[in-house]
């Protein structure tokens, strides 16, 4: 009879989400469907703008549609799990789809940290070495560093999503969390995990803290070169350029920073609230971050902006 309750736990997790605040499942069922088509839409319109339109056949385009395509892929690996949680009071989840869906959220996690630092690496090379640009970001070049960021990405979330797979989850099955979310997971497990720890850790520095300082070298040199630029007009055009790009990677770390940062609460009676607050931060950094992407890069971009509207006025005048 043991042996039986231990291979049903392995079977399948139990997701919490929001079942201990029913009043609050349909409020975000609303919302967080709303956001999910709002993402859909959104970097769907870019992906299509950078493949239709030529004079968008560039670097920083090409890498803008690889972001848009890989919050798409990120939101709908968690989105649709999270809208049925909502509805459903006790949600299983099989073993098996858990595993899926962990390794997918991870690997579009670690990929769009590398892709950030790629798209750095770009807005550098065009700000401070333009006339060697053509030659350094060619073709062969961007794309090639694109897929290596994919495929670093699924790498590490391969080896991650084994780790964790292997461990034996003999008792609990219950993930406080919207989703099989790696962390919250490892938590279950009835076995040493210090392996799992450590490699998390190296991992945590090679794809978060290895881009951010890279993203931080590249903007100090590309600031450097703004400010010795002699007329206001230039200085202007040249941070436009990558005014969208800092904005998306200050929100996307700023996130992760606060949702890993901020100091655990004490008190009993605040464990309750500090939960809620956590799985709150941690739907905002899978959902709003995808979906203010496409919207800072409309406004903040004259060409995207000028493309939306050319799209738009086509089809008007098609209807």
């Amino acid at each position: 009879m043991e042996s039986v309750n231990q291979t049903a736990s392995v079977m399948e997790f139990i997701l919490l989400g929001l079942s201990a605040h029913p009043k609050l499942e349909k409020t975000f069922f609303v919302l967080i469907l709303l956001m999910y088509l709002v993402i859909l839409l959104g970097n769907g319109v870019l992906i299509l703008i950078t493949v239709s339109v030529s004079h968008l056949h560039t670097p920083m385009y090409f890498f803008l549609g690889n972001l848009s395509f890989l919050d798409i892929c990120y939101t709908t690996s968690s989105v649709p799990l999270i809208l049925d949680s909502f509805l459903t009071p006790r949600k299983t989840v099989p073993f098996s789809a858990c595993a899926v869906q962990m390794f997918l959220s991870f690997a579009m996690g670690a990929t769009e940290c590398v892709l950030l630092g790629m798209m750095a690496f770009d807005r550098y090379v065009a700000i401070c070495n333009p006339l060697r640009y053509p030659v350094v970001m060619s073709k062969a070049a961007y794309v090639t560093m694109a897929i290596s960021s994919w495929a670093a990405g699924s790498a590490a979330s391969v080896v991650q999503t084994s780790l964790a797979m292997r461990l034996p989850f003999c008792g609990n099955n219950i993930i406080n969390h919207f989703t099989c979310e790696i962390l919250a997971v490892l938590k279950l497990a009835c076995a040493d995990i210090s392996i799992n720890v450590i490699s998390m850790g190296v991992t945590n520095v090679i794809f978060l803290g290895v881009p951010v300082l890279f993203i931080f070298v590249s903007y100090v040199f590309i600031l450097t070169t703004i400010l010795r630029i002699p007329s206001a007009e230039g200085r202007k055009k040249a941070f436009s350029t990558c005014s969208a790009h800092l904005t998306i990677v200050v929100i996307f770390y700023g996130t992760i920073l606060f949702m890993y940062g901020k100091p655990k609460s004490k008190d009993p009676l605040g464990a309750d609230k500090q939960d809620l607050s956590d799985k709150l931060i941690s739907l905002f950094y899978g959902v709003v971050t995808p979906m203010l992407n496409p919207i800072i890069y409309s406004l903040r971009n004259k060409d995207v902006k000028a493309a939306v509207r050319n799209l738009v006025s086509q089809k008007c005048f098609t209807q």
